[in-house]
């Protein structure tokens, strides 16, 4: 990331973490949740995590309230990547360093688009150069929307969940390990449908 973009971060992280025990917290996780998918840098989770923590039977609620504005901030991001890349998307993609990230997935939009997006929602790769992206790479709004959605409920419910179940002891396995099951899944899923494209033949 560059300079600008890791001097920005730390205080907007200060700012995010300061909104954990806000009384109106649940909304402050939806506005970040919605940010995120479209031009905030910090992802919902560091709210998620510590909010289920603190109140465990609102495990459910606070994932389907992140995964709810998650969707609809990453149509605000593929808006943003249809109408506005020049003047909004470009240079908010370069701030954060991710534009080297946003060219590598929109050279393959046209023959994975779905796919690259359901792999973004469930890996570290940054939502908001996917949602832009698809923007950009005119993926049919629809599809978008449907790929996005059980992309960020899994995410979002499977952290909740593992939460809600376990309690403290598996914050450090969701924070360090989890990311990394997550990134084997998304590896047997690419090779399943790679494996698909050549042992199946064309019509």
């Amino acid at each position: 990331m560059c300079h600008e973009g890791a001097t920005m971060i730390k205080p907007l992280y200060d700012w995010t973490m300061s909104k954990i025990n806000n009384p109106a917290g649940e909304r402050w996780l939806g506005i970040l949740s919605f940010a995120e998918s479209s031009f905030f840098p910090i992802p919902p989770d560091v709210m998620l995590i510590p909010m289920v923590l603190a109140d465990r039977a609102k495990a459910w609620r606070l994932a389907t309230i992140t995964t709810i504005a998650s969707v609809l901030g990453a149509v605000l991001g593929y808006l943003i990547g249809m109408f506005l890349f020049d003047s909004v998307a470009q240079p908010l993609l370069d701030l954060y360093g991710y534009g080297e990230k946003y060219q590598a997935f929109a050279d393959y939009y046209d023959e994975y688009g779905i796919l690259i997006v359901l792999v973004a929602g469930l890996t570290p790769i940054p939502f908001k150069v996917i949602t832009i992206a698809s923007g950009v790479a005119g993926l049919n709004p629809f599809v978008f929307i449907l790929s996005a959605i059980p992309a960020r409920g899994l995410r979002f419910y499977l952290v909740a969940g593992l939460l809600w179940k376990f309690g403290e002891p598996i914050r450090t396995f969701i924070e360090k390990r989890l990311t990394l099951l997550f990134i084997l899944g998304t590896v047997l899923l690419i090779g399943g449908f790679v494996a698909l494209k050549f042992l199946i033949p064309a019509s």
